[in-house]
């Protein structure tokens, strides 16, 4: 190793074996091909024209009836990142007026496939995400409605001993900076 360069974080004595799962894997760079792949495949309006492509062939107008929500230019947008990514092929026809096709690759239709299994998972565990939604709710509004009755007399009695700062901007000593 040449002098001045550092182990990966997966190389560090006394680090965790996460086995074949790394979680640096992704890299948050920029210039990180998996992570730009993953930001354009995980993409809400990628996701669901993937899932509108399946085994089938749709026109412009009948993506953007299908997908509600999503406006012409964002449309535009996805499809032409997906075509550049190999997943989606765009068929112009000659015909007047012009008639335009999209797609699945058989890559893109590989996608769906991983798509399908997540879409499955959520179907599958809707109820405890609803249950554990519920909950957390519950425990945010008991913390928000304890928090507006006013801090305890303890803690109001931390406050009054915390020094103003003195000359020259030093704080005396026993209080913390912020």
């Amino acid at each position: 190793m040449e002098e001045g360069t550092s182990k990966s974080p997966s190389n560090l004595p006394g680090t965790v074996d996460y086995g074949e799962a790394d979680p640096f894997q992704w890299d948050t760079r920029e210039d990180c091909q998996v992570r730009q792949i993953l930001d354009r495949v995980a993409d809400k309006w990628s996701l669901l024209v993937i899932a509108l492509l399946d085994r089938r062939r749709l026109r412009f107008t009948e993506l953007r009836r299908e997908i509600d929500g999503i406006s012409q230019r964002m449309l535009t947008v996805t499809l032409r990142q997906l075509e550049r990514d190999g997943l989606v092929k765009r068929t112009v026809h000659p015909v007047v007026p012009p008639r335009v096709e999209y797609e699945l690759t058989p890559l893109g239709g590989t996608l769906h496939h991983t798509i399908q299994a997540l879409v499955s998972w959520t179907e599958d565990h809707q109820n405890e995400i609803a249950a554990a939604r519920a909950a957390y709710d519950a425990r945010a509004a008991e913390e928000s409605d304890a928090t507006a009755a006013g801090p305890p007399a303890a803690t109001e009695a931390a406050r009054a001993t915390v020094r103003e700062p003195v000359r020259g901007g030093a704080r005396a000593s026993g209080a913390r900076s912020r």
